[in-house]
């Protein structure tokens, strides 16, 4: 059942060493990856977006410095990316990120709810299409952070000014992406770490699973699972951990033949299950990921 309470899922970040690298290994699983972003405390991102209105943000420290003056102030963002790869490492999948009409009611709740990761935080930054066409994209974001699960993180975004700037062409992916359909978390209590993925959406329990380890947003599944759970669905390993991480990301196509046909072009190694194509994570791909064919 869609839990239309809930905000729906906006973006996913992917904490990055290297852009060059993203875009060389996203390039060769199919993806367009549009030019490189610049925000105005230290970090860079190279997007790809989907048709259904979400999109994947690979995020690499442009400026030291900037970075350092930013969590100096108070920036959660770039606190939380710091904290995430000095524990985890360079490459990974740090946070998901859901679309709001209101940021500041999201931070009253988290507030609220004990969760709020830290003061919010609103910024400018120029964006540009795959012709060069320019415009300024304005956002303000809420944090969603639970102490017990440190090594991921969520928050709502407000697009307060979003560009005006045709996507069509950075949406045509070789590989048949439309659109994110779930995003797989793992931990060794999943029950224990739902909660926080609710109250970040906004979702009232009719949009918990019966077994209370997922969470239907409008428009994607958050959903979390023990390493078992992940190894026996996926065939990848998790490593254990009571934390909750972000851990896979699955993509909706409408021709597995295709999408399998576009990955060998790349010289991507993938495994087959049932409708699912799996590519695991490698450098420039900090998640798993999953291309499943949508009937």
């Amino acid at each position: 059942m869609i839990n239309k309470s809930a905000h729906p899922l906006d973006h996913l970040v992917l904490p990055a060493r290297s852009l060059d690298a993203v875009r060389l290994r996203l390039a060769s699983l199919g993806f367009v990856v549009a030019p490189t972003g610049i925000h105005p405390f230290g970090t860079e991102n190279a997007c790809v977006f989907f048709a259904d209105g979400t999109y994947l943000e690979p995020l690499a420290v442009g400026d030291e410095q900037a970075t350092e003056k930013a969590i100096a102030a108070g920036n959660v963002f770039i606190a939380r990316d710091r904290l995430y790869r000095d524990r985890l490492g360079e490459e990974g999948f740090s946070a998901v990120v859901l679309g709001t009409g209101d940021a500041d009611a999201d931070q009253a709740r988290y507030v609220e709810a004990g969760l709020s990761g830290g003061d919010m935080l609103s910024f400018s930054r120029a964006f540009t299409d795959i012709d060069g066409k320019s415009d300024t994209a304005s956002f303000k974001l809420a944090f969603a952070v639970d102490k017990a699960a440190s090594d991921a993180f969520l928050f709502t975004c407000e697009r307060v000014n979003p560009p005006r700037i045709d996507r069509t062409a950075l949406q045509a992916h070789v590989n048949g992406v439309a659109g994110i359909v779930e995003v797989i978390a793992v931990s060794d209590t999943p029950s224990a770490r739902i909660g926080l993925i609710s109250i970040a959406a906004g979702a009232n329990p009719a949009g918990l699973e019966t077994n209370g380890d997922a969470v239907r947003l409008p428009n994607a599944v958050l959903s979390v699972v023990t390493p078992e759970t992940y190894a026996r669905r996926f065939g990848l390993a998790a490593r254990p951990s009571p934390h909750l991480r972000f851990q896979a990301i699955v993509f909706s196509i409408r021709d597995k033949a295709s999408t399998a046909r576009a990955l060998a072009a790349g010289a991507i190694d993938y495994n087959m299950s049932g409708n699912d194509i799996i590519v695991a994570p490698a450098p420039g791909q900090g998640a798993a990921f999953i291309f499943r064919e949508i009937l």
